[in-house]
């Protein structure tokens, strides 16, 4: 297997990442502008597959609209020219001043609808460049203070948002999805739909269910301390992966977003191997595009932008391979037996079996020998972890 990407591996990257120009809090930029059509070309020339963005990532927020048709025109034909795709589209509702509040739930009725005619002009652009997913990060739709909004009323907004926009696309025709991205909080104090779960929960409340995925982030679900297989897992298990940001964080802190990998490793190999291997019969689990969000460290230049956006790609690609390694090895698959994974497959009651049968079997309960599994009965599970551990390093 080659560590050299192709667009075969599905890999994107959005124009923010390679584009941040490195200003934070606490300093100016480090980096210049870079121009959109140079970043397509040298994308398609590490071997990228597509790439996305927001809409002020394309054109200036005050931008006309001969200056907007001019940015749209010149990406197209860098795409043209380069055989890249546009798969997945946003909207920046966050930096902007008229967002501090939010853009779908801001107290202030006449923000909403400037937020929507601005999302619904960025929909537009997504079909005509083919988009298939339309992402929608809520980075400003959250509050600092408890008393500052009603939360339940501030979720009835976005659930209205959401319905409209869902029936929008229904109505132009559009072939597109839309992708929640939960995150915990920053820039707000407290994001709604801060996780995998609160966002799902949300979903099934919409008009359009069928309409709205998730778009989950690594940092995002690690910054609250939660798994993000596991969380991917269930996103896969419920139909609701549509999208995904990956990326590298150490550790429940601001949202660094380092280069994938560059984080928790193990956990970074236990989800490629859920992607690439998790569906069934060890078959990929997830089709869509491979997406990395991150930021090149402030310290780099132009050549370290370069280097780090291939660095995701060449981590994401030893990864797949240290998986397949992984799940071809013999030891490995006997370690799973003893680890008791192919009865978890099974169901627990058998085909037609009732309350009264389970009531009625001795051997479920006044026969199991339940003080067996004291200082017995052991699962393995720290070998079988080991040997992950040992994949991953190279040293089987």
């Amino acid at each position: 297997m080659s560590a050299t990407p192709t667009p075969a591996d599905r890999f994107t990257f959005g124009l923010w990442t390679i584009g941040w120009n490195a200003q934070d809090p606490f300093g100016g930029a480090t980096r210049g502008p870079i121009n959109t059509v140079e970043a397509v070309h040298k994308l398609s020339e590490l071997g990228a597959y597509g790439m996305t963005f927001h809409d002020d990532d394309l054109f200036p927020f005050e931008a006309t609209e001969a200056e907007r048709r001019t940015a749209i025109d010149d990406l197209k034909k860098a795409c043209d020219d380069t055989g890249m795709v546009i798969p997945m589209v946003t909207t920046n509702t966050f930096s902007h001043p008229v967002f501090k509040d939010g853009g779908v739930t801001s107290n202030d009725r006449g923000v909403r609808r400037f937020t929507l005619r601005k999302i619904m002009r960025n929909l537009d652009l997504a079909a005509e460049l083919g988009a298939k997913t339309f992402v929608m990060w809520g980075g400003r739709e959250g509050a600092e203070y408890d008393f500052s909004k009603d939360i339940r009323v501030a979720l009835e907004r976005y659930r209205e948002a959401a319905n409209f926009l869902g029936q929008y696309a229904t109505d132009q025709g559009y072939d597109i999805k839309f992708a929640i991205e939960p995150k915990p909080n920053e820039p707000r104090g407290d994001i709604l739909l801060p996780t995998i779960g609160h966002a799902m929960a949300f979903i099934e409340t919409l008009d359009k269910p069928e309409m709205v995925g998730l778009n989950p982030e690594v940092g995002h679900e690690q910054m609250a301390g939660l798994n993000f297989t596991a969380g991917i897992a269930q996103a896969l298990d419920a139909g609701k992966l549509f999208h995904i940001d990956l990326n590298g964080q150490r550790g429940i802190k601001y949202d660094q977003d380092l280069v994938f990998g560059h984080g928790d490793l193990q956990n970074a190999f236990a989800l490629v191997d859920l992607l690439e291997n998790g569906g069934p019969n060890g078959t990929e689990a997830y089709s869509g595009p491979r997406h990395f969000d991150y930021k090149p460290s402030r310290t780099e230049d132009i050549n370290g932008v370069w280097e780090s956006a291939a660095a995701n790609m060449r981590m994401y690609l030893l990864l797949k391979e240290r998986a397949a390694a992984f799940r071809a090895d013999p030891e490995v698959q006997e370690a799973m037996q003893a680890a008791k994974q192919d009865q978890l497959a099974q169901t627990t009651l058998a085909d037609g079996e009732t309350a009264s049968d389970l009531k009625a079997d001795q051997s479920a309960f006044e026969n199991f020998d339940s003080g067996s599994y004291f200082d017995g009965n052991g699962f393995g599970f720290v070998r079988l972890q080991q040997l992950a551990a040992e994949h991953l390093m190279g040293a089987r």
